[in-house]
């Protein structure tokens, strides 16, 4: 058998949400071991969220690029007077540094309460042990999928002028019929250079693949008049939005970020959410009570179980259906916009912004289909088949 390691606070997994949870843990004076395969991997997707989400001890150096006002497209123009960033994946490591940690290169073969084994056959024991690994594929579930490609700055400003951003671009330039499953473009500047447009599912069970993304992806930039040179870098991603909170009084370590119910069900975020959340998991810990209790109050977990039906909502809407349901999201309060995209216990506010957007979302019968009582299984094994290539040959 290996080596026993004992300690106050064990994370396994570093990508942001398990480096953030080591380094705060570490700074409040608690005993800290990270285990990752790689601990120094570069981080592969692209992170953003709203300013506002971020917690104050995080080092601006954090942020690649801030948006004062990004743009959403449904039937009209929205301009969200609401501050949005890119954050600097190699920023944000340097702004969480694990100096003082005991971090390891292996995988967990086991992960409970108080203890972690590695493959290697390495035994760490720690009175807390959190588990940050992330989520499995997502199978049927429903699901995030994306396609980015990674355009230069000036390629792109045709659509995306510096400082600008769009949250969510429904104009019909994506090549899609009105009988295919939705899908929007996100498109921002990432800080190096480039912007990044990337063609978006979300609510999807079994997601959309990535042939059908990324043609929607080109389509769009071909309507702007961007032409590729075919060598520019991409970015993928595939991940379930319905991973539930965690129970109360479990004796299994405890799941942090999107592997704890921190994946935003209605948008794919996660990382601001666990950012601000990793102070009160210590905290808690420091004061001998149970993260899982503090984290997922009465009114968070009902705040998630209203997004989930949201989340619902979204897996079987047609095209027109979505940006009906989101010209009338759009035109809800900041506060209710809030509650929906941001905050993790606004329930209140949440069931109102909820209400307003089916009761605004036209035409009347459509709203049948935004609550589940028709069409509930629309899009379910949709073929994403290719068609063809036409025969040219005389």
């Amino acid at each position: 058998m290996g080596v026993h390691t004992k300690s106050d606070v064990c994370v396994v997994g570093l990508g942001p949400t398990g480096r953030a949870l080591a380094h705060r843990a570490m700074l409040a004076g608690l005993r800290v071991t990270a285990v990752d395969p790689r601990p120094e991997r570069p981080w592969p997707p692209t992170f953003s969220c709203w300013m506002d989400e971020l917690p104050e001890w995080l080092s601006p150096t954090a942020i690649a690029t801030r948006i004062e006002a990004p743009t959403v497209w449904t039937n009209t123009k929205h301009r969200i007077e609401r501050p949005y960033c890119v954050l600097s994946k190699s920023g944000l490591r340097d702004a969480l540094p694990l100096d003082d940690a005991t971090v390891l290169a292996g995988r967990a073969t086991r992960v409970d309460a108080h203890k972690v084994e590695l493959t290697d056959g390495t035994i760490l024991g720690a009175a807390t042990v959190f588990d940050t690994r992330g989520l499995p594929a997502p199978g049927r579930r429903r699901a995030a999928s994306a396609h980015g490609i990674f355009v230069d700055a000036e390629t792109a400003a045709p659509m995306i002028a510096d400082g600008e951003g769009l949250l969510l671009d429904w104009r019909p330039e994506n090549g899609a019929g009105p009988g295919e499953p939705p899908s929007f473009l996100y498109a921002v500047p990432v800080g190096d250079g480039t912007v990044l447009f990337e063609e978006t599912s979300l609510g999807l069970r079994g997601g959309m693949p990535q042939h059908e993304l990324r043609n929607r992806t080109l389509s769009r930039l071909a309507t702007h008049g961007i032409t590729l040179t075919g060598d520019e870098p991409i970015e993928a991603a595939h991940y379930p939005l319905d991973q539930p909170p965690p129970k109360k009084g479990t004796a299994q370590a405890i799941p942090f970020g999107s592997r704890g119910g921190m994946m935003h069900p209605c948008t794919g975020y996660s990382v601001a959410d666990s950012l601000a959340l990793v102070d009160t998991a210590i905290t808690t810990l420091q004061q001998d009570r149970d993260p899982i209790t503090q984290l997922w109050s009465r009114q968070a977990r009902l705040t998630y179980w209203m997004r989930m039906r949201g989340l619902g909502g979204l897996g079987r809407l047609t095209i027109e259906q979505s940006i009906s349901m989101f010209d009338a999201f759009f035109t809800a309060s900041p506060r209710g916009q809030r509650a929906l995209l941001s905050t993790h216990d606004d329930y209140i506010a949440l069931a109102a912004v909820l209400i307003n957007t089916v009761t605004h979302t036209w035409p009347f019968h459509w709203r049948y289909d935004l609550v589940g009582w028709t069409n509930r299984n629309r899009w379910l094994n949709h073929d994403f088949t290719p068609a063809p290539a036409a025969n040219t040959t005389p």
